[in-house]
């Protein structure tokens, strides 16, 4: 008889566990906890965008160049993590040790320069530049013109410079020769012989810490058995050190062979030379400990910018 209004009906009697099939699974049970750091949680939205806008107004500023940008990005000392191992150069072994003040290598900082002059004014006694050869770390050859006297010219000196009257028929003139290679060494290490010469010719003072003369380096003529404060000519040094002839013949002198000779025999004592420059240079002196009231990223918060730059760029 169907229960009438108002009567509950009786529940079905529950039913007894059945025992699990042989080889069948039950339910999973917990997870165990996995093992090692637990992964950062993601940022919420609102703090993702407020730092995406500091760093969109960072990088403004620092567009602008009211900020700077941060210290691996200028070539601190330390370097970003993951980025691979330079491989070394000029013949150092992985893991050799390095003097303690030598600056790393950097070849495109260095250059070698020779000038070839003639004779110009009263019995050709003033030198005036006729040819300019410059030449990169490894020799190559970066800059190499002939160049137009301002004087007339009295004495080529062929002899000596290799110049003659038809090399100079279409050569460049003084003023612009000098804009080219003077833009040249702006900022560079220039490694020459005698090399107050060569710039007394360029009219131009290099500074000292960026010069290298090779006819002033004491390990060179040690190196070659001669006295220390001698004055040696590149072509004895050449020949003792590097093993091979130049300035030979009648045709003069190759600036460009020069250059490249003198490269060769800075490399040769490069490292010593620069860790005694080091060290008989004076200390810098330390930076003062900055100041936390003077931080300028407090000031990349939304009070403290334009309401058009804060609503339109970004």
């Amino acid at each position: 008889m169907p229960p009438g209004k108002g009567q509950m009906t009786p529940l079905p009697p529950p039913r007894a566990p059945q025992p699990a099939p042989k080889g069948a699974q039950g339910p999973p049970g917990p997870r165990p906890a996995p093992r090692g750091p637990v992964p950062p949680q993601p940022r919420s939205k609102k703090r993702s965008r407020r730092h995406q806008r500091f760093l969109e107004r960072r990088a403004l500023l620092e567009q602008r160049g009211v900020l700077r940008p941060p210290r691996h990005q200028q070539g601190g000392r330390d370097p970003p993590q993951g980025l691979p191992e330079v491989a070394p150069r000029c013949g150092k072994e992985p893991g050799s040790p390095i003097p303690n003040g030598v600056p790393p290598l950097r070849p495109a900082k260095y250059v070698a320069i020779d000038c070839e002059m003639v004779g110009t004014g009263p019995r050709g006694r003033q030198s005036e530049l006729a040819r300019c050869s410059v030449v990169g770390y490894h020799g190559d050859v970066i800059y190499d013109k002939y160049v137009r006297p301002q004087l007339p010219v009295v004495d080529y000196r062929t002899r000596w410079s290799g110049v003659t009257k038809g090399h100079l028929r279409n050569a460049i003139p003084f003023r612009a020769a000098q804009a080219e290679i003077l833009k040249i060494l702006k900022d560079k290490i220039v490694v020459g012989h005698a090399i107050h010469n060569d710039f007394q010719a360029l009219k131009y003072f290099h500074p000292k810490d960026r010069t290298r003369d090779t006819s002033r380096i004491p390990l060179l003529n040690q190196k070659a058995g001669m006295p220390v404060r001698a004055s040696a000519s590149l072509k004895n040094l050449a020949k003792h050190l590097l093993h091979k002839k130049i300035q030979v013949g009648c045709r003069g002198h190759s600036s460009v062979e020069d250059a490249q000779t003198a490269m060769e025999l800075y490399r040769l004592v490069e490292v010593q030379w620069e860790t005694e420059l080091a060290r008989s240079q004076p200390p810098r002196p330390p930076s003062p400990p900055a100041d936390p009231s003077t931080d300028s990223d407090q000031y990349l918060d939304d009070q403290y910018w334009p309401t058009d730059l804060t609503a339109g760029s970004l």
